[in-house]
């Protein structure tokens, strides 16, 4: 790591490369001048995720690395090469900076940039709009390869590596009995569950989503995010557990007329004032201790105690009194 710090102390934008095992075809690859031998060397290329036929000629003839999307350079140096490549997205970005605001009452400061303007921000990846036309240009680009015992954990051709395998090639990580380790590669509440797959399968359960998919097909969950896109679903861009700046919130259940949240505030901080325009709302603390602020009325509330937010008024349901304040 020290070889792509003293490179990028000097003006270049260096991209840290995994050496290939595999024709994965997950990646995009990066063509560079030498071997791994050399701690530095000269990009001379970026190139798409390839088929496995491109892809396994590339592991053949060496010289390609996958392009995991690290880089290290001066933030000078970015927006330099931003200015050069994508003034757009420059001046869009400094225009949302600029309409910036800062929470307070919090620990730290929260800095939002402006809404309107952000929103207005082209939406490019760094691939594209910069670091693919470096080569050649000005701005001096460099790759030094990583060493750090690279697994890659979304593609299941790595469970020998990643996790340990039973005697019929089946890998698995969670609770597990041995009836269905077989099909599941992590799960977990397993009782009570059966599986039959006459194919290789991967399936993967965690609290916003159960994915089940040929192991030939792994790579095509893209399609599916793609899909939750076009339709304008939230699941693409928000877990189930949401950070803010005063702490978070679970959504633990939800149905057409009522949602469950479990909420924890940080110590000192408070969530901002709402209006309970159509909704009713209950505000239970679980822990610690919160102080509620009602229309004109505030009420601290201890463990196990709750109340009532009728409709139309104004609430700041959460802003805890103590240190040891917990989940609410």
């Amino acid at each position: 790591m020290h070889h792509a710090i003293d490179q990028a102390a000097e003006g270049a934008i260096v991209i840290l490369g995994i050496t290939p095992d595999t024709p994965e075809t997950g990646y995009g690859y990066i063509q560079a001048d030498g071997d791994t031998s050399q701690s530095v060397m000269v990009v001379q290329r970026f190139v798409e995720k390839p088929n496995v036929a491109t892809a396994q000629q590339y592991l053949t003839q060496g010289g390609y690395y996958w392009n995991a999307g690290m880089f290290v350079l001066r933030a000078s140096v970015w927006l330099q090469a931003l200015q050069a490549f994508r003034a757009d997205i420059l001046d869009a970005t400094t225009q949302a900076w600029n309409r910036r605001t800062t929470d307070a009452g919090l620990m730290a400061p929260f800095i939002r940039p402006g809404k309107d303007e952000f929103v207005a921000i082209p939406s490019e990846s760094i691939d594209y709009a910069v670091m693919e036309r470096c080569p050649g240009s000005a701005f001096p680009i460099r790759m030094v390869p990583l060493d750090a015992g690279w697994s890659v954990t979304g593609r299941v051709g790595c469970r020998g590596t990643c996790f340990p395998e039973t005697k019929n090639g089946n890998a698995h990580l969670g609770m597990f009995s041995s009836l269905i380790a077989a099909i599941l590669c992590a799960c977990l509440q397993p009782f009570g569950c059966h599986g039959w797959s006459e194919r290789d399968l991967v399936v993967v359960e965690t609290p916003d989503a159960v994915l089940v998919a040929d192991k030939l097909r792994s790579q095509d969950v893209k399609h599916i995010v793609s899909q939750l896109q076009i339709t304008k679903r939230e699941e693409h861009a928000l877990h189930r557990k949401v950070h803010r700046p005063w702490g978070w919130y679970d959504s633990i259940d939800e149905g057409g007329r009522f949602k469950v949240k479990r909420i924890q505030v940080n110590p000192k901080a408070s969530l901002s004032l709402q209006s309970i325009i159509i909704d009713l709302e209950y505000t239970v603390v679980v822990e610690g201790t919160a102080e509620i602020t009602c229309g004109d009325k505030k009420l601290v509330l201890t463990e196990n105690q709750f109340t009532h937010i009728p409709f139309g008024r104004g609430t700041s349901p959460l802003k805890p009194r103590h240190h040891s304040i917990g989940n609410h």
